[in-house]
């Protein structure tokens, strides 16, 4: 997963997996969501990021990771 923050929208997107998306689904006022061809997601972008999320801190908890 990566965070993408990009100031000149103010836009954060959250990336779940490479490769494109090839529907965008509005979940709520400023969130879309990314699908790829199987539904899956790929990931999402929050608008106006700056003032819906803290942007100052990140961290992640009990993440299952893969070596």
């Amino acid at each position: 997963m990566k965070l993408h923050y990009y100031p000149e929208t103010d836009s954060l997107y959250v990336e779940f997996q490479k490769g494109p998306g090839t529907e965008t689904r509005e979940v709520a006022d400023g969130v879309q969501v990314d699908l790829d061809a199987r539904g899956h997601v790929v990931g999402f972008d929050i608008d106006r990021a700056s003032i819906r999320v803290d942007l100052s801190t990140h961290e992640a908890k009990a993440l299952p990771l893969r070596s």
